[in-house]
Parts: structure tokens; C-alpha cells; sequence
């Protein structure tokens, strides 16, 4: 007589299913802020309960993870199961469509997580799949896996990065101390998890202000990690930004770029394209940034995620335009007092749409997430 409390075989299939979507969605994660406008996108060939073939959308966004993984797979890929974190494409480049190159090496079938928006791939994919007498299981693991490649998908719906706002926060709800510069709030272990932030985003964003007030270097000092930094914008109308700056500095080691108005100082311009320092045409209205055309800006240069660690005067810009998508708040164990810069948000006062994804601590500092559904 059988076991009522075995699984099922079809419970068994999703249960495996799951695990081996959960394994490539953490691939997906090491190539994130590296594959330039295409998704970091992962692909795992598994035959007979093993991984005969795996890969990453490669450095700069091609080739695409399928083609790498089914590469590797060679002859074992038939038969195979493909596990996708993105529905595979299906028009014509200079390169056949994912979907057709999972067809013609003879996988059984495809596993798929996140559905892809681009309407030139949206439900084509797997259409042509299906065609071929492929089966598809759709939706595996797809919240966690659109998470991850959230920029992407807010690119390719609203022609803009995702936002994500970091602030660090003092138990007492400030971010800092008005013309004290850079005042520890968190500690190390916090401040690593910051740089991997930093390594994972398109582009990391500060107003003038704090560029002047604190002197950042803004690059990822994760050991193995530095090449990763990414692009740093500072919103500076006016081209203030010393030349001595640390971000001038390294300006030919990691892009810099400026946010110049139309009437900026021309001699200020050319010293610092001298230094290496590239510039954002931007539009003003009543002499503020227009940021959702400079969001759209940066879009159009294929950045898809950008990370905001600017202090309390641009975290409120972006969200008055209600332009975050994703708070990330570390909040330190101490108090700074009535003297210090309230912050705009804080985990007893968050924005109206926004839904806590994770908690979390690092040593003593306590960390939470937000997102705003879309």
C-alpha cells in the first residue's frame, strides 16, 4: 500500500524545479550593473539530475546566457531541461533568437522564471517553444528572480532606471550633522554590504552637496570587487565639483559624470574635461533638475539601475518626483540628537505604496528594504 505522506511525483517535479531555479537565479546575481542594457539573465542545462551546462549573460550583454549554457551542455543538452531566469528571446539579431537555439540543440524542456515585458520577446518565446513540442513551465521562483533583474524590467516599461535610495540612518532618525561632513553612522560590516551594492548597480547618484560636504570616492573597495565600480553622477548645474575632488581625481579610472546646465561656467568645463570628467546636458525647471528627463537620459545609455546615496536634499528630490523604486535603509545602533539632519524616511515613516521585502542586521546595525510595487 502506498505511502500517503510521499510526495507525489508531480509535487517531486516542482520541488525540484524550484531548487535548481533557485541555483540559477544566485548565477544571475554575479554578473549584475556588468551586462550594459540587457538583463544579467542565467541558464542551467540539468540532465538527469545533474547541471551539464551553465552560464551568465556575459560581460557587456552578449552573448546571451542560453547560448553559452548550451554550448557547454554540447550533445548532453538533448534531452535536457533548461532552466531560464528570463523568458528567452525570440527575434532575429545578427544571432538566432534564445528560444530557437533551445529548439534546434533538442532540450525536453524549459523551466522558466520572470516573464520579459519587451514586447518583441513577450510570450514569443515560449510560443516558439511550444511550436516545437517543448514543455514549458512558466513562473517558477518569478518574484525572486524579477527582483533581481527589477532595473531591466523598470528600463523596459517606463524608459528609466530603477531607483533605489540608500540612507544610513542614526537610531534617533538622522542621516548626518550639517557641516561636519561624513559622520559614522554604521559600521564595517554595513559599510561592505554597501560596496556590494554598489558593485551590482549601472550608475550611483549624489547631489552636489554631499560631493562638497564629504569628499566621496563613490567606487567599490570590495577586495576583487574594485573593477566594478560604477558609473558616479553627480547632480552639479553649476559645475562646482573641485578638481581636486577624489572623484575628479579618478575620473579616467571610473566615469564621471556632471549634470551641466546649458549656461555652466565654459573654463570650469573644460578643466574638467581635462580631468577626465564627462558631462549630462540637463534641463532646469524653476531652477531645479529636471529629473525625470534625466532619468530618461539615462536610460537611453542603457543604465538600468541606479543607486542614490546622496544626502537629505536629493533623497527628497527623488521622492517628491515619486521616483524611488527601492528604499534600503541601514539604521546604526546610536544617536546623533536634535542637531543632526532628519532624514526623509525612516522605518516608522515610510512612503504610501511601498511594502518591506527584507530585514535584516549587520553586527549591530539593524537593515530593512522597501519596494513600491509596479
Amino acid at each position: 500500500m502506498p505511502d500517503k505522506g510521499a510526495p507525489t511525483p508531480l509535487a517531486g517535479l516542482e520541488e525540484t524545479d524550484r531548487r535548481f531555479m533557485a541555483a540559477a537565479i544566485r548565477l544571475s546575481r554575479s554578473h549584475l550593473g556588468l551586462t550594459a542594457a540587457n538583463p544579467s539573465v542565467a541558464t542551467l542545462i540539468v540532465r538527469d539530475g545533474r547541471i551539464v551546462g551553465r552560464a551568465v549573460t556575459a560581460v557587456g550583454g552578449r552573448p546571451h546566457a542560453e547560448a553559452q549554457a548550451l554550448e557547454e551542455a554540447g550533445a548532453l543538452a538533448r534531452g535536457a531541461t533548461a532552466y531560464v531566469t528570463l523568458e528567452p528571446c525570440a527575434h532575429h539579431g545578427r544571432t538566432p533568437p534564445c528560444a530557437e537555439a533551445l529548439v534546434t540543440a533538442g532540450v525536453k524542456r524549459v523551466v522558466g522564471a520572470a516573464s520579459d515585458p519587451d514586447p518583441r520577446v513577450s510570450g514569443k518565446g515560449y510560443a516558439v517553444l511550444r511550436a516545437a513540442g517543448i514543455e514549458v513551465v512558466e513562473g517558477v521562483l518569478a518574484d525572486t528572480a524579477a527582483d533581481l533583474m527589477k532595473g531591466y524590467l523598470i528600463r523596459s516599461l517606463r524608459k528609466r532606471p530603477e531607483v533605489i535610495l540608500k540612507l544610513a540612518l542614526s537610531a534617533d532618525g538622522r542621516i548626518g550633522v550639517k557641516g561636519e561632513g561624513q559622520v559614522p553612522i554604521t559600521a564595517e560590516i554595513a559599510r561592505r554590504q554597501v560596496h556590494l551594492m554598489r558593485a551590482e548597480a549601472d550608475a550611483i547618484l549624489v547631489g552636489i552637496g554631499t560631493a562638497l560636504a564629504d569628499d566621496p570616492a563613490l567606487t567599490c573597495r570590495l577586495p576583487g570587487l574594485e573593477a566594478r565600480s560604477p558609473a558616479r553622477i553627480v547632480l552639479d548645474r553649476h559645475l562646482r565639483l573641485a578638481l581636486g575632488s577624489k572623484l575628479a581625481r579618478t575620473a579616467r579610472d571610473v566615469p564621471v559624470l556632471l549634470t551641466a546646465a546649458q549656461d555652466a561656467d565654459a573654463a570650469r568645463r573644460v578643466a574638467l574635461a581635462e580631468a577626465g570628467v564627462n558631462f549630462l546636458a540637463v534641463e532646469a525647471v524653476n531652477g531645479q533638475i529636471a529629473l525625470p528627463e534625466l532619468l530618461e537620459d539615462l536610460a537611453a545609455r542603457g543604465i538600468s539601475s541606479l543607486l542614490v546615496e546622496g544626502g537629505a536634499y536629493t533623497a527628497e528630490a527623488f521622492l517628491a518626483e515619486d521616483l524611488v523604486d527601492r528604499l534600503c535603509l541601514f539604521v546604526g545602533p546610536g544617536e546623533i540628537g536634535p542637531h543632526g539632519i532628519a532624514s526623509p524616511v525612516n522605518p516608522d515613516h515610510i512612503p504610501d505604496g511601498f511594502t518591506k521585502l527584507r530585514e535584516a542586521r549587520f553586527g549591530d546595525d539593524g537593515y530593512l528594504e522597501f519596494a513600491r510595487a509596479h
